[in-house]
C-alpha cells in the first residue's frame, strides 16, 4: 500500500501541477483516486523532467534508472517514486506500460518527427495511451476490448492535444504534424518554424486531426460502460472536456496559431453534469457493439501488456535500448562539449 505520507505529497504535486486533472479524480472512487493521484504524479513529473529540462537526454536516462529501481522494489527516497512502487506491488502493473510512456518521452527528447498519421498514433499510445491503460489496472479492469478502448480514448485526447498546441509547438521548434501532410502543402517544419500562422493548408490539418480525434472518442464511449460504475462518470466526463476542447478549436476556425482554444470554468461543470447523466444511461442501455471493434494496431501491444496476453518484459526491448544508447551518447558528447569550451 503506499505510505499515507507519500500519497499526501502526491496530492500536492498534482493539486499545483495539474488542476484539471486533480479537480477530475474527484470524481473517481477513492480506491481508485488515491492511487490515481499518485501513478499521475509520477507520470507527470517525469514528463515535466524532460519536457522542461534543457539535458533531455540526461532526464530521460535518471528516468530510466527510477523506473528499473522501481520495479526492483528499491525506489528512489522520493514520494512519487516510493508510490509508485506501490503500485506496482498491489496491482501488478505490466512493465510494459510505463516503459512504453518512457519511449514516448524519450522519442520527444531526440525530437522525432511522424510522416503518417499512423505514426502519429504510436506517439500517442505512448505517451497518452499508456496512461490510459495503467488507469485500467487500477481499476481491475483486464478485459482487451475495455482495454482498446480506454486506448482510443487516450489517443483522442492527444491529438486533441497536438491540434490545439500546433503554434505553441511551432514557437518552440516542435512538430507533431505528420510530415507527409506538410509535404503534400508544399510546407516543412522549418517553414512553419520560421513563419508561424494559420494559413489555410496548416487549418486543414488540424481539421483533420479534430476529426479523427472526434471518431476515436465515438469509439471509446463504448468502452466507458465496460469500467466499475463508479469510475465511469470520472472518465466520460474527461471524454466530454476534451471533446470540447476539439469543438473550440473548430469554432476557432481551426486555427490554434492565433491563439489556443481553452475552455471554461462554467462549460467544465456542464460536462461534468452531462457525464453524470450518461454514466446513469449506461447502466440500463445494452452494451454496444462497438466495443468489440479491433483495437489500433499502434495501441495493441499496451492491450495485450495490460490484459496478461504477454509475459512482464523483465528487461528493456530492442527498440527502447537502441533509443537509450543514442540519448547516453548525446548526453556524453554534452559533456564533452562543455569541458573542451
Amino acid at each position: 500500500m503506499i505510505a499515507p505520507a507519500d500519497l499526501e505529497h502526491c496530492k500536492e504535486a498534482i493539486r499545483h501541477g495539474s488542476l484539471s486533472f486533480h479537480a477530475a479524480s474527484k470524481l473517481l472512487p477513492v480506491k481508485v483516486r488515491d492511487p490515481a493521484l499518485a501513478l499521475y504524479a509520477f507520470c507527470r513529473l517525469a514528463d515535466d523532467a524532460v519536457d522542461l529540462n534543457a539535458h533531455k537526454a540526461a532526464a530521460v536516462l535518471r528516468l530510466q534508472e527510477r523506473l528499473d529501481r522501481a520495479y526492483a522494489g528499491r525506489p528512489f527516497d522520493a514520494p512519487a517514486d516510493r508510490a509508485f512502487a506501490a503500485i506496482i506491488e498491489q496491482f501488478e502493473m505490466p512493465r510494459a506500460l510505463p516503459e512504453a510512456l518512457l519511449e514516448g518521452l524519450a522519442w520527444d527528447a531526440t525530437e522525432r518527427r511522424y510522416e503518417t498519421l499512423e505514426e502519429l498514433y504510436g506517439y500517442s499510445a505512448r505517451v497518452a495511451s499508456a496512461v490510459g491503460a495503467m488507469m485500467c489496472v487500477l481499476m481491475g479492469v483486464r478485459d482487451e476490448n475495455a482495454l482498446a478502448r480506454a486506448c482510443d480514448l487516450g489517443v483522442a485526447m492527444q491529438l486533441t492535444n497536438i491540434a490545439r498546441d500546433v503554434g505553441e509547438d511551432a514557437r518552440e521548434r516542435r512538430m507533431y504534424l505528420p510530415t507527409e501532410w506538410l509535404d503534400a502543402a508544399g510546407l516543412s517544419a522549418e517553414d512553419v518554424f520560421a513563419d508561424p500562422r494559420p494559413s489555410k493548408a496548416i487549418r486543414a490539418m488540424v481539421r483533420r486531426l479534430v476529426l479523427d480525434a472526434n471518431r476515436l472518442y465515438m469509439r471509446s464511449e463504448a468502452g466507458i460502460s465496460a469500467l466499475p460504475l463508479k469510475a465511469r462518470t470520472g472518465i466520460f466526463a474527461a471524454r466530454l472536456i476534451y471533446g470540447g476542447i476539439g469543438r473550440e478549436v473548430q469554432k476557432a476556425g481551426y486555427d490554434t496559431i492565433s491563439s489556443r482554444a481553452h475552455t471554461s470554468k462554467g462549460q467544465k461543470l456542464g460536462w461534468i453534469a452531462q457525464a453524470a447523466l450518461r454514466t446513469g444511461v449506461s447502466v440500463v442501455m445494452p452494451q454496444s457493439a462497438v466495443v468489440y471493434a479491433r483495437p489500433l494496431p499502434e495501441v495493441a501491444f499496451l492491450v495485450d501488456a495490460a490484459a496478461r496476453k504477454t509475459p512482464a518484459r523483465p528487461f528493456w526491448g530492442d527498440d527502447v535500448l537502441a533509443i537509450l544508447s543514442d540519448l547516453k551518447a548525446r548526453e556524453q558528447m554534452d559533456k564533452t562539449n562543455i569541458v573542451t569550451r
